[in-house]
């Protein structure tokens, strides 16, 4: 991982997708909880490139597969191929995930449980 760099995970549910974006340990930039499939085919891979544009840095992205409640087949890979995952602005890599343990202090009224997110930036994304 780099200094400069934002680290997002994203973990789309059943019902929700969720997306965490930091810029660093404890430095929470975005949380959102969003419909399970986006409207367009362009919308996770604008989401990345907005993040970048706004904060004037790289994101470095994974798509958290795998899990009970974890589906596959969603309209959040339409447009992001292999060779669509690695632009100037982001880079987004596939991962296995499994939920894990509450931590106690990483609760947002309204956005909801983000703590298995918060162990993939630490495992996953600042590798």
């Amino acid at each position: 991982m780099h200094d400069d760099q934002i680290q997002v995970a994203i973990h789309r549910h059943n019902s929700t997708t969720r997306v965490l974006a930091t810029a660093g340990p404890g430095q929470t930039l975005l949380k959102a909880r969003l419909a399970p499939d986006p409207w367009h085919h362009r919308a996770l891979p604008s989401l990345l490139e907005a993040l970048a544009f706004w904060q004037k840095q790289q994101v470095h992205a994974v798509l958290v597969a795998g899990g009970p409640e974890t589906s596959c087949d969603t309209g959040l890979f339409a447009d992001l191929a292999a060779e669509h995952a690695r632009t100037p602005l982001y880079t987004l890599d596939w991962v296995e995930g499994h939920r894990r343990g509450p931590r106690p202090s990483d609760r947002l009224d309204g956005v909801g449980d983000f703590r298995d997110l918060r162990q993939f930036m630490l495992w996953q994304v600042a590798r």
